[in-house]
């Protein structure tokens, strides 16, 4: 009989996450002859909310071009751990010259097109090396976007010709930037990785960053029971394989705050080793979700005080100073944003003071103090074991 029938379809509308914490960008360096279709040399940037979308503007994983090539399998990855993700992709000219110099002011780029909504951006380069004169440059582009409020975590990728000649490349004030060393060494990166020639390393960049804008600011990214990789046998940028590497080798390449991809015993998959940045582990500042959970707060603060910016500051016409009702205000709004992130548990407590003897009429300044009590991570569980003639 004739009839009109339905088929249903599932997930080619992406639900639509609150906030804007997994708002992410990836930075990929494109010879300008390569451009995929999507894309040209005044028109380098695009948003996406999933792969298919990607795939419409020419990054294919069919594509001639390694490049481009390799970029799909970064998106992929992104989506498929964060399918509800917000990605914004640039692809920029790469640097000329035998031994390139990069100042990644590309982040800045990327950022700015993104009105300053990204939170986390990976940077893949794979025809540089990692070393220190990189991560310096990337960090100091993300300090110049902290002082005009738009911070971000930069999660890096580049060439890695053996892990053995990785230096401990962390410094003080590199709180930005995360290292990412890992590697599939099946499926398509290990395809990509033989065909790679003298471009470089594939790394799991796009996997990274999919990972970090899927986890709360205040989880780390080796919560084993949220953050499985989905990579069966993982291993190095360099083409090694975990499993055959000797655990005093991960211990020193951990020590060193890279990220890589590691098993554990007794459960299947593989997973995160850490969320080292790069800063000092003696750091507040040494771990990824440290430096999420307090950009969010200051940029929430930021939001809530901003209006009042320029505005009259009143004060008690016997004392001078501050009136009581005016630093109560200041207190509360300040705290708006800090309240939402404590009931979201993001931290564990805050507590908002404005001093009200501060000569605010001759400075026109006013300063908050505000103390936030993080929520910590269980990195290491010591369980004491043995037989006993009774319970105590």
């Amino acid at each position: 009989m004739n009839e009109i029938t339905f088929v249903k379809g599932q997930g080619q509308v992406p639900k639509s996450l609150p906030g804007e914490d997994h708002y992410s960008g990836l930075v990929a360096y494109i010879a300008d002859a390569d451009l995929p279709s999507g894309y040209e040399t005044t028109d380098r940037v695009k948003s996406y909310s999933k792969l298919e979308s990607a795939e419409t503007d020419g990054i294919v994983s069919t594509s001639e071009k390694w490049l481009v090539k390799a970029l799909h399998y970064h998106i992929s990855e992104f989506f498929r751990i964060n399918p509800n993700g917000i990605l914004y992709v640039g692809i920029f000219t790469p640097e000329s010259g035998e031994t390139p110099t990069y100042d990644y002011a590309e982040v800045k780029t990327l950022q700015n097109a993104a009105e300053g909504k990204l939170r986390q951006i990976a940077v893949y380069n794979p025809v540089v090396d990692v070393d220190a004169g990189e991560i310096t440059a990337l960090q100091a582009v993300a300090t110049t976007l902290e002082s005009e409020y738009k911070p971000c975590i930069l999660v890096f990728g580049a060439n890695v010709d053996a892990i053995s000649g990785l230096a401990a490349l962390a410094a003080t004030g590199q709180a930005n930037v995360c290292v990412v060393i890992a590697q599939d060494t099946e499926g398509v990166a290990a395809t990509l990785y033989e065909a790679v020639g003298a471009v470089g390393s594939v790394t799991c960049v796009g996997l990274a960053l999919g990972a970090i804008s899927l986890a709360s600011v205040h989880e780390s990214i080796s919560w084993i029971l949220k953050f499985p990789s989905g990579i069966d046998k993982p291993g190095m940028a360099d083409g090694s394989v975990v499993s055959e590497l000797d655990e005093s080798v991960l211990e020193g390449l951990d020590t060193k705050r890279f990220l890589f991809l590691r098993k554990h015993v007794g459960i299947a998959g593989s997973y995160w080793n850490d969320s080292h940045t790069m800063d000092l582990a003696t750091s507040d500042y040494a771990y990824i979700e440290s430096v999420r959970t307090i950009d969010k707060a200051c940029r929430g603060i930021r939001t809530y005080l901003l209006p009042y910016v320029s505005g009259p500051l009143y004060v008690d016409p016997v004392s001078g100073k501050m009136r009581q009702d005016v630093v109560t205000f200041l207190e509360v709004t300040a705290g708006k944003a800090l309240e939402s992130m404590a009931k979201a548990g993001e931290f564990s407590g805050y507590k908002v003071t404005v001093d009200p003897n501060q000569n605010v009429l001759s400075t026109s300044e006013v300063e908050f103090v505000i103390q936030q009590v993080g929520v910590g991570v269980m990195r290491k569980l010591k369980v004491k074991i043995g037989y006993t003639t009774q319970i105590s």
